[in-house]
């Protein structure tokens, strides 16, 4: 591949009339299991996904099925779920005897806990969904089991949240580089090289936007809200309106803002991460993202929820449309992955519904 062709590397050639039939059936069969059939449906719908999504020459295709993910969940139940529960009736019994020191130092360490499983799940369901993978029948992984990761994930989140919380973008660059350089796809390893220039004027807007936000809706209600005061009924009903306008007002100039941030971050670490003579690229602006959270919030809305079942379909195609590769492909030199094979899915990640990337 040249560069030339670069920005034909990856297409999705799916279409959402093809896939309904595969999402209304997925639907179907997990109201009629109980919820069941989820793991199944997750599984039929990567299958879809995957195999329209061509690169360079070829197709992806998913290897994981619906019983590898059923046993990732009951185990975590079994080994994680029971005992957690298990473990937060000890802490409420402390306190109702009384022992109210010990139930606290047991809460720290829960709430540690938890949060170091939570950087284990990120890692582990991107090391998961590697390994799954398989492009000219090469798959990708890592024999990283990511308990590191989780410690980092816990002492990088707490750093970046001190000093008023200016150190995020530091925690959020690192974790990126760190889950990435553990990776492999073929024989190679990933590399990955985000830097936090550039990222700060953006996240610093993102910090003054709700200040800035509440001082924009006192200076444009309380005038408003006093006039409405001075005269009839009508006044008191605009001030109403004024006031619900400018607190929608605040949480979408709010959420915007959040937005800009996270389109820029996500742009430079995919900008930043290579493999081998391989680089990559990701094109979506803050406006492409807001379309995207806006068309998936009127897809749900007008279709009174049934339309969750199009989400996967718009962000996978979302995803592809706007990720590039720049180089080369040594094909004669691509030999399969020596990493471990999984026998289990991406448990912990279904447990605290995260996102793998």
């Amino acid at each position: 591949m040249t560069d030339e062709s670069a920005d034909k590397a990856f297409e999705f050639h799916g279409t959402w009339q093809e896939y309904a039939p595969i999402a209304f059936t997925n639907l179907l069969l997990t109201i009629v299991t109980l919820g069941i059939y989820r793991f199944w449906a997750t599984a039929r719908t990567r299958r879809y996904l995957w195999s329209r999504t061509r690169f360079i020459d070829d197709r992806f295709e998913w290897a994981g099925t619906g019983m590898e993910l059923f046993k990732g969940a009951v185990m975590v139940f079994l080994l994680i779920g029971l005992p957690l529960i298990g473990f937060n009736f000890l802490i409420q019994r402390l306190v109702l005897n009384g022992d109210a020191l010990t139930a606290g130092v047991l809460g720290v360490g829960f709430f540690i806990l938890v949060y170091w499983l939570v950087g284990v799940a990120r890692f582990r369901a991107l090391r998961y969904r590697l390994a799954r993978t398989y492009w000219r029948g090469i798959r990708g992984g890592s024999d990283d089991p990511g308990m590191g990761y989780g410690v980092s994930y816990m002492w990088k989140n707490f750093v970046g949240t001190i000093a008023l919380g200016l150190l995020i973008p530091w925690s959020m660059v690192s974790l990126w580089n760190e889950r990435w350089r553990a990776m492999s796809f073929g024989p190679y390893k990933f590399e990955a090289a985000g830097r936090v220039e550039g990222l700060m004027g953006r996240f610093l807007l993102c910090y003054a936007a709700p200040f800035l936000a509440m001082i924009a809706a006192v200076v444009v209600v309380v005038p408003i809200a006093m006039a409405g005061g001075a005269t009839s009924g009508a006044g008191g009903i605009g001030s109403f309106m004024a006031g619900l306008v400018a607190v929608f007002g605040f949480y979408f100039i709010f959420g915007l803002v959040v937005l800009a941030y996270y389109a820029k971050f996500f742009r430079q670490m995919v900008e930043a991460t290579s493999l081998h003579t391989l680089s990559f690229g990701f094109t979506a602006s803050t406006r492409d993202w807001l379309k995207l959270f806006l068309g998936d919030v009127a897809l749900v809305v007008l279709t009174l929820g049934i339309g969750t079942i199009f989400l996967a379909y718009r962000h996978w195609s979302f995803g592809v449309r706007h990720l590039h590769a720049f180089g080369y492909v040594e094909v004669d030199h691509l030999t399969q992955s020596t990493t471990k094979e999984l026998r289990e899915g991406e448990g912990l990640l279904d447990a605290f519904d995260m996102g793998a990337i």
